[in-house]
C-alpha cells in the first residue's frame, strides 16, 4: 500500500476515536457510559448484541486464508464457550459474543506484533472493519440517547402536517400492516430488525476476495453504512422527530398528542414544537432505515440474481415496517433516499478521485435534502393545503436525484479504465496467524 493510502486510514482512524471520546464525554455527562466504554465492558460482561459481534468477525475474516478462519472461528466459539460455562456456574447474565470480540482484538494484536508492511496493514485493515461495526452501533445507541435527552421539544406536528401531501402513507400503510395479521407483522419485524445482518452478508460477498487479492476494493457497501450511521444522527439533533406512534399513537401514553394512529390521520393545524419525554429517541429526519435500505438495493444490482431479488425485497419490506409500525411519516423516507445517494455518490467519488461530476451530484443532493428539511419546517401549512401540487413535486425532487446518480454512476463505470487481464500468477503461502 502506498504512503498516501496508509495516510487517508490513519487519519479516518483518529477522526473516528476523536468522535467516539466526544461522544464518550457527551454520554457521561448524562449518566450513561459512552460507545468506548460499552464496548470495553464486552470484553468480559455478557455483549448486548452476540450477532453483531460475530458479524463484525466475518468482516475481520476477509484478509484471513481458510485456514486461518477456521482457527479463528474456533477460537473465538471456544472462548464463548468458556464464558458461558462460567456464567451458568455464578449465575449471571447469560448471552456470548465475547469469543468474537476477543479474536477481533488479538488479529489487532497479531498484526503489530507479529506482521510488518503490507501484510500489517491488511490485517489491521480487517480488525478495524470488524471494530467499527461494532463501534458504529454503540455510537448509534450513545446518539440516541443524547438526542432524548438534549432535545425535549420535538417536531412531529411539522412533519404530519406536511405528510398530507403525500397522503398520510404511514396511516394508511399502518392498517394494511394490521390487516395482514401476525405472519405480515412478524416478517417485517424480521425483516426491519435484522437490517444489519443482511448488511454484513452483502459486504461479505462484495469482499470475498480480498483474501485471495490480498487488498480491499476501492468502495464497498460497509464504507457508505457506516457514515450514513455517523452523519445521521447529527440530523437528529437538527429536526427532532420521535414518529407518529409516539407523537399522535397509543405507544406516546400522556406525551402523545392524540391517540389516532393508525386509524384517523390528524387534522390540518398550525403545528407547533411539542415537549415529549427523555426515553424515547428523536431518530426519525431522516430515516436512516430506508437510507440503510436503499444502500443495500444500490450495491446488490451488481451480484447474482438471488442477490438483486433480495436488496429489492429488503428495500420494499424495509419501506413498509418503518411506516406500517409507525415509526415514521412519509416524508422521512423521502428525505432518507435522498441523504442515501448523496453519502453514497460522495464515497464513490472519494474512492475513484473527485472530479466535476462527482461534485455536482453530491451537491445537488445536499440542496435537495436541505430544500425537503427547510419545507418541511417552514412550509408544511401549504404543502397540507396544496396536496396536488406538493406531493408530486417532492417525488419529482427525489426522483431527479435517483435519476441524476443513475446516470453520473452509469457514465463513471462506461468511462473506467478496463483493468489487464492477469498473466499467470504465484502464488505465496500467506503467514498464519499463530
Amino acid at each position: 500500500m502506498g504512503e498516501p493510502g496508509t495516510k487517508l486510514w490513519a487519519s479516518a482512524g483518529v477522526a473516528v476515536l476523536a468522535s467516539l471520546l466526544a461522544l464518550e464525554f457527551a454520554a457521561r455527562r448524562h449518566g450513561h457510559p459512552g460507545p468506548l466504554t460499552a464496548q470495553s465492558r464486552e470484553v468480559i460482561l455478557a455483549p448486548h448484541s452476540g450477532p453483531l459481534l460475530y458479524a463484525g468477525l466475518a468482516l475481520t475474516m476477509v484478509v484471513l486464508t481458510w485456514r486461518q478462519r477456521v482457527i479463528a472461528a474456533g477460537a473465538a466459539i471456544g472462548i464463548d464457550i468458556a464464558f458461558w460455562l462460567v456464567r451458568w456456574a455464578v449465575g449471571a447474565e447469560m448471552n456470548f459474543g465475547n469469543g468474537a470480540l476477543w479474536v477481533v482484538l488479538g488479529c489487532a494484536v497479531v498484526a503489530v506484533t507479529r506482521r510488518a508492511g503490507r501484510e500489517r496493514v491488511l490485517l489491521l485493515k480487517g480488525a478495524g472493519l470488524g471494530l467499527l461495526l461494532v463501534a458504529g452501533h454503540k455510537t448509534g445507541d450513545t446518539w440516541l440517547l443524547i438526542t432524548s435527552k438534549t432535545r425535549a421539544l420535538v417536531l412531529d406536528q411539522y412533519l404530519a402536517t406536511a405528510d398530507h401531501a403525500l397522503g398520510n402513507p404511514s396511516w394508511l400503510v399502518g392498517r394494511l400492516v394490521d390487516a395482514t395479521g401476525p405472519v405480515g407483522v412478524r416478517t417485517l419485524e424480521l425483516v426491519y430488525g435484522q437490517l444489519p445482518l443482511a448488511a454484513a452478508l452483502v459486504g461479505l460477498y462484495q469482499l470475498r476476495h480480498v483474501a485471495a487479492e490480498r487488498r480491499f476494493p476501492a468502495h464497498h457497501m460497509v464504507r457508505t453504512f457506516l457514515v450514513i450511521g455517523l452523519l445521521g444522527p447529527a440530523i437528529y439533533m437538527i429536526f427532532p422527530v420521535v414518529g407518529p406512534v409516539y407523537a399522535f399513537g397509543a405507544e406516546g401514553g400522556h406525551w402523545a398528542m392524540a391517540d389516532v394512529w393508525p386509524n384517523t390521520p390528524p387534522p390540518i393545524g398550525a403545528p407547533l414544537p411539542m415537549p415529549f419525554d427523555e426515553i424515547t429517541p428523536r431518530n426519525c429526519m431522516p430515516s436512516l432505515h430506508t437510507a440503510w435500505a436503499t444502500t443495500l438495493f444500490i450495491h446488490t444490482r451488481n451480484g447474482s440474481r438471488t442477490m438483486r431479488y433480495a436488496g429489492t425485497f429488503w428495500l420494499v419490506a424495509t419501506l413498509g415496517a418503518t411506516l406500517g409500525f409507525g415509526y415514521h411519516y412519509g416524508v422521512d423516507l423521502v428525505a432518507g433516499v435522498v441523504f442515501a445517494l448523496t453519502v453514497e455518490a460522495a464515497m464513490r467519488s472519494l474512492a475513484r478521485g473527485w472530479d466535476r461530476s462527482g461534485t455536482r451530484l453530491v451537491a445537488y443532493g445536499a440542496v435537495v435534502f436541505t430544500a425537503l428539511l427547510v419545507s418541511y419546517r417552514f412550509l408544511p401549512e401549504e404543502m397540507a393545503a396544496h396536496p396536488w401540487l406538493a406531493g408530486p413535486l417532492l417525488l419529482l425532487a427525489t426522483a431527479s436525484v435517483i435519476l441524476f446518480y443513475a446516470r453520473t454512476t452509469r457514465s463513471w463505470e462506461s468511462t473506467a479504465v478496463p483493468v489487464p487481464l492477469p498473466g499467470p500468477r504465484t502464488v505465496t503461502p500467506q503467514p498464519e496467524l499463530v
